[in-house]
């Protein structure tokens, strides 16, 4: 593939992140972006890099994994924190920009750099020949999202994304929350948290009354019963979530040998164990008042949560299942996803991806081995994700510790989170140099 453009669909942050990548290592680029043309639902903007929801790019500290995802991009020569830091606004321990001068300020960037095409135009379906990046965001148009299911399979490609929170392990209380799992089948997969007939008809209560996220109009739609919001199943009658996913049956507390009257059960996220899922606790309640409420069960009070629960509109592939690590189609490597679409969450997770399809673009271009980044940096924690997730549970993430290799010895939570950090960067350091030859 030496000498041929890559085609990127696609002028939001991921995809501009692998065309200024690309670009600046000397591989030409198109980058296809619809707007003016055609604008999604939830963009106005005609500039790239366009911020649709909030303008912080979220915390700083080492102590939060994102806050390390974007010293490790600043360190790599990312265009996105490039952006950020020059278009920055006060936000306390955030970083946050003014989002009108960061996408003009992307958008000069990209127009600017000779090794660029950018065409303002629809890409409705996947070029035939030639590498392609394909980072058209979680609202992908009909046409594109078409001609991705053809590739993936219809299966394989999502629309409504609900979400239940997850947890990190160590934060819940194992003397309350116990091992089981249904009839004893499967061993103790599953962590369980009691209720009994109070706690459950508070929990009910408290469902039903509280603060929601409102759905935006593009965002409405009719969702399957097994993806319902479980404060609408809680609203369908006072016992619906006892005889649904909040069923107590075959499963006894050890404590009393007896099932409890109602029981909130955890799945394990991802193989080193230290991620929970709460299952069938998808929801649109606000970010506090998921805290509130789930902190209020038992055996919760200190609950860390790595992510917290959502329903939108959001358009993905099931990333295990169609890509390999470094994020080409499994039937089609000429083929990359970037961004929102792979299943990472998050302006700075889009970013990195865009980066990392940049950085493996280019090395499949030249007939170079695809350079994988240290398995203990945030940049190896979202391919991690994408690539290593249970396929048939599949959701979109944020990054976090808990997709992180563990450190051999034990330490503080804080003090665990800033070794990891510590860690991580400096095994960017050392492998930065293996790959500055190509830039």
């Amino acid at each position: 593939m030496s000498g041929l453009p890559v085609t990127i669909i696609g002028g939001g942050l991921a995809g501009c992140e692998a065309a200024w990548q690309l670009a600046t290592r000397n591989v030409p680029v198109r980058l296809l972006e619809m707007k003016p043309s055609r604008f999604s639902p939830a963009h106005h903007s005609d500039d790239l890099a366009e911020l649709v929801c909030s303008n912080s790019l979220r915390g700083a500290g080492m102590n939060n994994a994102v806050g390390l995802l974007k010293e490790e991009l600043r360190r790599a020569g990312s265009l996105f924190i490039q952006g950020a830091d020059a278009t920055e606004v006060p936000a306390g321990g955030a970083l946050a920009v003014d989002r009108d001068h960061f996408a003009a300020w992307i958008t000069e960037k990209i127009s600017k750099h000779p090794d660029i095409e950018l065409l303002r135009q629809e890409g409705t379906a996947i070029p035939e020949s030639g590498p392609v990046i394909v980072a058209s965001g979680p609202l992908t148009s009909e046409p594109l999202a078409e001609a991705i299911a053809a590739l993936t399979g219809d299966d394989q490609l999502y629309f409504y994304d609900a979400i239940a929170p997850i947890v990190e392990a160590d934060s819940i209380d194992r003397d309350i929350v116990f091992e089981a799992s249904r009839y004893d089948k499967g061993g103790d997969d599953y962590l369980n948290i009691p209720l009994d007939k109070e706690q459950y008809h508070r929990f009910v209560s408290e469902l039903k009354n509280a603060e929601k996220v409102p759905t935006r109009e593009f965002e409405k739609a009719i969702h399957f019963e097994g993806c319902m919001p479980i404060e609408t199943l809680a609203e369908r009658g006072e016992m619906t979530l006892a005889f649904g996913p909040l069923k107590p049956v075959g499963l006894n507390d050890p404590r009393t040998g007896k099932p409890p009257f109602a029981v909130i059960q955890l799945r394990l996220e991802n193989r080193q164990g230290t991620l929970y899922n709460l299952v069938g606790c998808q929801t649109k309640l606000t970010y506090p008042e998921q805290k509130r409420l789930l902190r209020s069960l038992p055996g919760m009070g200190s609950a860390v949560f790595a992510r917290l629960g959502s329903m939108h509109r959001n358009t993905f592939i099931n990333a295990p299942s169609c890509l390999n690590k470094t994020l080409q189609l499994k039937n089609n490597p000429r083929i990359l996803f970037a961004g929102q679409i792979t299943g990472v969450e998050g302006y700075v997770e889009s970013a990195a991806c865009g980066w990392l399809a940049g950085l493996f673009a280019h090395a499949l271009v030249n007939g170079q081995p695809l350079p994988l980044p240290p398995e203990t940096t945030g940049l190896a924690a979202l391919l991690r994700h994408l690539s290593e997730s249970d396929a048939a549970h599949f959701q979109p993430s944020n990054i976090n510790y808990g997709l992180f290799p563990p450190l051999e010895k034990r330490f503080k939570k804080r003090d665990r989170r800033l070794k990891m950090a510590e860690r991580a960067l400096a095994d960017l350091d050392s492998w930065l140099p293996e790959i500055a030859h190509d830039t």
